[in-house]
């Protein structure tokens, strides 16, 4: 209760101080990240290294003294990584995800702190030109931003690929989308033959659409989660504005934990899917 408290207080003192996002009704979140002036690199690229300093700083922390009997912020991490693995092991098995936990695990571990640290008072508020109609603000969410989603989602794939092809070797891999199942004599194995050729036709644009659908699943929610709380913020002049988005911010922290998961399952699915001979459990 305390900490609820504390975080409900900090929003609202934050969103106190942050100043109206434009004139004229508010601006629209681009749908393309921006250059910092005088740097090369964008304003979304400084929230995921962020991201990533968060994360090694957690692993750092944790394993900074390591006891038998974990505690205190150990005992934390460890809490996160024993839920992550044993929900992983329930789609994977056991043989699985001892080989793909480490991809996993950070993939989903990275997504919902990407997601978490835009909604921070101040991201995408405090920049350049803040009052004009063509703002630059100094941080961008980074999964706002379509050229960091679409990495995500064909590392994920090509991972995928990688380890379906490792798991059934070529010819197995090819057989289990191609190959036609159930058996069948004469005509109809003919039959059958056309028509697992055809599903697997399917199954093949299906593959290839797969980073698309990962990248604009994940890039739609966040960026309009953002759009939406530039629209609010800007309702309510002066310093009522924090009202309209504070509820709308705490729908924010279960959308980012959600898109997360939703990216991390999905992988791991189609990954089980044809890894899955249904000969054997392990």
């Amino acid at each position: 209760m305390r900490f609820a408290s504390f975080i409900t207080k900090f929003f609202l003192f934050a969103l106190l101080l942050t100043p109206a996002v434009a004139a004229e009704g508010g601006h629209k979140l681009p749908l393309y990240a921006e250059k910092i002036p005088g740097l090369i690199f964008t304003n979304s690229m400084i929230m995921t290294w962020l991201a990533a300093g968060v994360l090694i700083f957690f692993a750092l922390s944790a394993s900074k003294k390591i006891s038998v009997v974990p505690e205190g912020f150990q005992n934390f991490a460890e809490w996160v990584v024993e839920s992550l693995y044993d929900f992983l092991e329930t789609i994977l098995g056991d043989h699985l995800v001892k080989k793909t936990f480490w991809f996993f695990s950070s993939i989903f571990l990275f997504i919902l702190v990407t997601n978490w640290l835009a909604l921070f008072p101040g991201v995408g508020t405090f920049g350049f030109n803040m009052d004009s109609s063509h703002p630059l603000p100094f941080l961008r969410g980074g999964n706002a931003d379509v050229n960091m989603t679409a990495a995500l989602g064909v590392i994920s794939s090509l991972t995928w690929l990688f380890w379906a092809i490792q798991e059934n070797g070529i010819k197995g891999f090819l057989a289990h989308i191609f190959a036609p199942k159930g058996g069948g004599k004469g005509a109809m194995a003919v039959v059958m033959i056309i028509v697992f050729f055809v599903v697997g036709v399917l199954e093949v644009v299906s593959i290839g659409i797969r980073p698309l659908a990962l990248t604009f699943r994940l890039f739609g929610n966040i960026y309009a989660g953002e759009q939406a709380l530039e629209a609010l913020l800007a309702m309510v002049p002066g310093f009522l504005k924090f009202a309209p988005p504070l509820l709308f911010y705490f729908m924010e922290i279960l959308v980012g934990f959600i898109q997360a998961l939703v990216f991390t399952l999905l992988t791991a699915v189609f990954l089980n899917l044809i890894c899955d001979h249904g000969d054997e459990h392990h």
